[in-house]
């Protein structure tokens, strides 16, 4: 199907939305609902799809224009240079429609789970899965994201094992999802008297958060352990039996929580944890089976690969996976400059998706 027949029957879907919707057939809640947002969502690609043609129609007027020899000269200027106008908006216009064409991915709009643990490394990938987990922080105060702490596991001397985090707010996922990976970090450890660099990495998840209604647990398949809370150094900081482990015995997937006091409330972000990570495993699923092929792994989440690089000595951040190369670390690491990193990211997965679409 060419770009122009897309178009085309995008107008007509809307034509044919709004008929159902104006007419006196009477609709389920459900039904009506389902209408009216696809009503809404076609919109602005109808009309983004009107200023194209509205501007492909003004050119050709102007053609005319320019084509006859009776016009005068001021009038052909004119009219010479607003078809150059409009001729360099076209391409803009053009893409700006492949991108709204593009299928959307269900799980953009949804809020995520963080996850980050230290890899090779020592006590340098834990002070730097740390610093990773400040940065997502200070990103999402940025956007006006909700950043909720569900655990931490620190170390004896400081920095983290693992931690997790809820972002909840708009497009959350559609952000993040590409920081899934591995992130390296060279950099002169404050304990290295020689001035070495260091070379550690840490792992980032982002898994798009789970309703009930996403993914159904059967009780049977959970089995839940209690034990007492204790700290990094393994004291105790507990007295009660609070903490949870929920081990899923189909998948062999297991969630831990502590960092609460209260029993109940430990496993109910355990079982938070646990619906996005069965989520995302459908997800994955289904992607593999949709496209066994892709070349990149932008958006596939895969967490086998480096992704970028944080080089502090000189102060830069590297993208492996579109040769995307910052000199601005300090502002990366404080959350402003991430997202100039991530739009990047964006716009190559948009500009993958449309040649695999021609």
């Amino acid at each position: 199907m060419s770009f122009e027949d897309k178009l085309d029957n995008v107008l007509a879907r809307r034509r044919e939305l709004g008929e159902r919707l104006s007419s006196e057939t009477p609709f389920a809640p459900a039904e009506l609902a389902r209408l009216s947002k696809e009503y809404a969502d076609l919109a602005p690609v109808a009309n983004a799809i009107d200023e194209l043609r509205r501007a492909r129609g003004e050119i050709a007027e102007l053609d005319g224009i320019l084509d006859d020899p009776a016009s005068e000269a001021d009038m052909r200027a004119l009219a010479e240079a607003e078809r150059n106008a409009l001729k360099a908006r076209i391409p803009d216009l053009e893409r700006q429609l492949h991108v709204m064409l593009l299928p959307r991915d269900e799980a953009d709009s949804r809020n995520a789970i963080l996850e980050i643990r230290a890899g090779t490394g020592g006590q340098e990938a834990a002070l730097f899965a740390e610093a990773l987990f400040n940065m997502y922080q200070r990103y999402a105060e940025g956007h006006g994201w909700r950043f909720e702490i569900l655990s931490l596991a620190e170390t004896d001397l400081g920095g983290y094992k693992e931690a997790t985090a809820s972002i909840t707010g708009r497009n959350v996922f559609a952000r993040l999802k590409f920081e899934s990976g591995v992130h390296r970090v060279q950099r002169v450890p404050q304990t290295e008297a020689s001035g070495r660099i260091h070379t550690s990495a840490a792992t980032v998840a982002v898994l798009p958060e789970a309703e009930e209604v996403d993914i159904h647990i059967e009780d049977k398949d959970l089995r839940i352990d209690v034990f007492r809370s204790s700290g990094p150094g393994g004291q105790s900081v507990n007295t009660t039996d609070s903490a949870v482990r929920i081990t899923h015995l189909p998948t062999g997937i297991v969630v831990s929580q502590q960092d609460e006091k209260s029993q109940h409330k430990n496993r109910a972000k355990a079982m938070k944890v646990m619906r996005a990570r069965l989520y995302e495993r459908e997800r994955r699923e289904q992607d593999a089976l949709r496209a066994a092929a892709r070349k990149s792994q932008i958006g596939t989440g895969d967490r086998s690969e480096r992704i970028r690089t944080y080089n502090f000595p000189q102060g830069r951040v590297s993208d492996h996976r579109i040769g995307l190369t910052l000199y601005k670390l300090d502002r990366v690491m404080l959350g402003e400059a991430l997202d100039e990193v991530i739009e990047a990211l964006i716009t190559e997965d948009q500009a993958e998706r449309i040649a695999q679409m021609d």
